[in-house]
């Protein structure tokens, strides 16, 4: 019986050494891309069409174009995708730019390297049920909103919605039901009146006659009437110093997906969705190829972030969250375009 159990200790004690080099990112290695190509990144949803530039330029063999093996993991919401970063599980997070303005003052710097999109690509949408009382953002009052996750970006722009609205964050309620059909059975069963979503979640309840849209912030002139102006979402971000001392492989990486950005501007949703995996087209083929064309506006062609966005960030952060709202954030140090521009 004693030789199993060493064995088995043995094992575990390699595997957490392992796993304690990978979490590190390769820290051992940093300044050595050559010996560092395994990046894990993680997206706030691999099949939320606000992300599809990730898994795209996976389909699309970009990564592996670059000599970059990448592993794309998945969680349910941005924030956790956040938790993965700091905690040094991944290298990378596909998700909202707002998180790096977020963790600032929290004193993590992390920043942008590819800004994949200038509007937030979110919809807010009302139940059949509730749509009678909820016709606007001043209606929230009292109800209860669907948000991917507490302290995820749609919790973000619904919080910002309100108050700009005249309705204070404590006078409604926020419901984590995540995307997709846990999202859908929130709405169905009366869980929530309304919530902020993405395609192809949107274009499912509007499908099967769910509900309606409230607010489209999918289009920059949807942002612009929203929320004042472009609101960069969608990106991948980064630990600084970790891109600092591994800038061969996020030229890579940059230079991967602004590959896939602008293959996108010059093929059909049709085309686009084609290259999907089959199951991200849970409501069928039309369906997801509409999903994905109401979704297009939202994203660059060249993954640079936009000159204004993220002072808009910042003044939608400061409307209702108090730790940003008396901080001093140093937009500079939250993105860059050293990457892309190259």
């Amino acid at each position: 019986m004693r030789t199993p159990l060493k064995l088995s200790a043995a094992v575990a004690a390699a595997a957490l050494a392992l796993t304690t080099v990978t979490a590190c990112g390769g820290s051992s290695a940093a300044g050595s891309d050559d010996k560092n190509r395994k990046i894990k990144i993680m997206v706030g949803g691999l099949d939320k069409v606000i992300y599809l530039p990730a898994r795209l330029t996976q389909q699309l063999g970009y990564f592996e174009d670059e000599g970059v093996h990448v592993t794309l993991l998945t969680e349910p919401a941005g924030v956790q995708a956040t938790t993965s970063l700091v905690s040094g599980d991944v290298e990378g997070v596909v998700g909202f730019y707002d998180h790096t303005l977020d963790l600032q003052v929290k004193g993590k710097q992390v920043e942008s390297v590819v800004q994949l999109a200038h509007a937030p690509g979110e919809v807010e949408v009302v139940s059949d049920k509730a749509a009678d009382d909820l016709t606007s953002a001043k209606d929230f009052r009292g109800k209860k909103l669907g948000v991917t996750g507490l302290g995820s970006s749609t919790d973000f722009l619904t919080k910002y919605l309100a108050v700009k609205n005249g309705v204070q964050t404590n006078e409604f309620t926020p419901v984590a039901v995540g995307a997709g059909q846990t999202f859908i059975s929130a709405l169905q069963q009366g869980a929530i009146q309304g919530g902020m979503t993405t395609d192809p979640t949107v274009a499912q309840i509007l499908d099967k006659k769910l509900g309606k849209v409230l607010i489209d912030m999918r289009t920059p002139e949807g942002s612009q009437k929203a929320l004042g102006g472009p609101y960069p979402s969608s990106s991948l971000y980064m630990n600084t110093d970790w891109v600092n001392s591994h800038k061969d492989t996020v030229r890579k990486l940059a230079r991967a997906l602004v590959k896939t950005l602008k293959w996108m501007s010059t093929h059909t949703p049709e085309q686009i969705a084609a290259k999907m995996p089959s199951d991200y087209a849970q409501g069928g083929k039309e369906l997801y190829a509409q999903a994905i064309k109401d979704t297009l506006p939202m994203f660059t062609e060249d993954g640079v972030m936009p000159a204004d966005g993220p002072a808009t960030v910042e003044r939608v952060l400061k409307a209702f969250n108090p730790n940003l709202k008396n901080a001093t954030v140093d937009l500079k140090k939250t993105y860059t375009t050293e990457f892309v521009k190259k």
